[in-house]
């Protein structure tokens, strides 16, 4: 194996919550020492293991990594997010700490778009009453409260990736789509914008839930706005579990004021598959829970494990943040070379106070070293400075940067 100026076998990755694993294998591949489990870390287990020099951490939705576990996380580099979110992550406390955060955004975009037309469709025919009734010896052959789908109206609350996905799929079953956005966003097809959630709402046969989890969607569908969505109408959520209050969805179904409801994500999860799941709408007719799988197809999470792997290894090998949700962005180059090397990348984050620059250009002039390339990028935490310099200077440049009061991290790549 070629040196490197930290022994890739010294690296440790560790992946959590059954990442497929094709992402283990490929850390392995690139010469890391990787350590898995299948279940999530509890915030006492994270902090003992994150302290014991885990350099790269990869989780999924169920692992929080609060800012305590941070602080005490000396030799972490970046941080995995193997699915859409990154909200269970204290992004801003990792960006302080010089630690870069990639996700995934897009990859498992698909999946949660089938399972959300599945829905719509399995809770227009009630097929999951029906199948319960005929696994209980039931015949109840009847066209009471089925209904097609074609012709009906989909409302869809939030058209990014997800539901733009799901707005083409719903047009080719023949609905009609409506969507809501508080950004505004280029129809797809025949669909239309509504200008307020009430009026999507009001309007709608079935509404789908696409939005994130923030302060302003924190129980976006309560019972104020159950009471607008139409008699009859059925409530989608395969987005995040504050977004919808599920006392009043149970109360709006038993009432007979919704027909039905489908759920993926829900406040309260289980952390592991040993736990019961408890929920307010456990019994009711023709309500689906799933256990958020919206994205869990095998496909898609080989699709988010290779996606992020490349993110942190392009980080950690080569310095590039490009695709980090809190971390200044920068794409890189190849590492110059000059008279046959290599050059030495050094990579400097620091505190976005005025002057770093100065000094490391001082620096720069005071060792008398001629850069071949310098990089710089910026957000309201952090300076990201990469340096490309001659391998005869790069362990002073890296000594002299470490000595900067305003330096959070440096490390060298050669």
């Amino acid at each position: 194996m070629t040196k490197t100026s930290f022994p890739k076998e010294k690296i440790k990755v560790l992946l959590l919550e059954g990442i497929h694993p094709c992402a283990a294998q490929r850390f392995r591949d690139e010469g890391f020492s990787v350590e898995t489990s299948p279940r999530a870390m509890d915030q006492a287990q994270l902090t003992k293991a994150l302290a014991a020099g885990v350099h790269v951490l990869g989780i999924r939705s169920k692992t929080t990594v609060p800012a305590a576990a941070l602080a005490g996380a000396p030799r972490l580099l970046t941080i995995g997010a193997f699915c859409i979110g990154v909200n269970q992550v204290a992004c801003d406390e990792a960006c302080k700490h010089g630690v870069a955060v990639f996700n995934s955004p897009f990859s498992n975009t698909r999946s949660v778009a089938e399972l959300t037309i599945a829905e719509v469709i399995a809770l227009h025919r009630r097929l999951t009453d029906q199948s319960a009734g005929m696994h209980r010896g039931a015949w109840d052959k009847s066209a009471a409260g089925a209904h097609e789908v074609r012709g009906r109206t989909l409302g869809l609350v939030g058209y990014g990736h997800i539901g733009s996905q799901v707005s083409v799929l719903a047009e080719a079953l023949g609905m009609r789509v409506l969507f809501y956005d508080i950004v505004s966003k280029l129809p797809l097809g025949n669909a239309r914008p509504c200008r307020t959630l009430d009026e999507l709402l009001k309007a709608s046969d079935a509404v789908s839930l696409h939005v994130p989890a923030t302060p302003q969607t924190d129980k976006l569908i309560s019972r104020a706005q159950i009471k607008l969505m139409k008699k009859g109408a059925h409530l989608i959520n395969n987005a995040r579990g504050n977004v919808v209050d599920i006392p009043a969805l149970a109360e709006a179904i038993k009432a007979n004021h919704l027909a039905g409801a489908a759920l993926d994500v829900f406040p309260n999860e289980p952390a592991g598959n040993d736990e019961p799941f408890r929920s307010e709408l456990l019994g009711l007719p023709n309500v689906i829970l799933t256990p958020h799988v919206g994205g869990s197809t095998e496909e898609a999470q080989e699709s988010i494990a290779q996606d992020v792997c490349e993110k942190l290894l392009r980080y950690v090998n080569a310095g590039a943040s490009g695709s980090s949700v809190n971390f200044p962005a920068l794409e890189l180059p190849p590492q110059h070379e000059a008279d046959g090397l290599r050059s030495h990348r050094i990579l400097h984050v620091h505190q976005n106070v005025p002057g770093v620059l100065s000094k490391i250009n001082t620096l720069i002039a005071h060792l008398g070293v001629n850069i071949n390339a310098q990089y710089l990028q910026t957000n309201k935490h952090v300076g990201y400075a990469v340096l490309d310099a001659s391998p005869k200077h790069g362990k002073d440049i890296l000594a002299g940067l470490r000595d900067l009061p305003e330096t959070i991290r440096a490390r060298a790549l050669w």
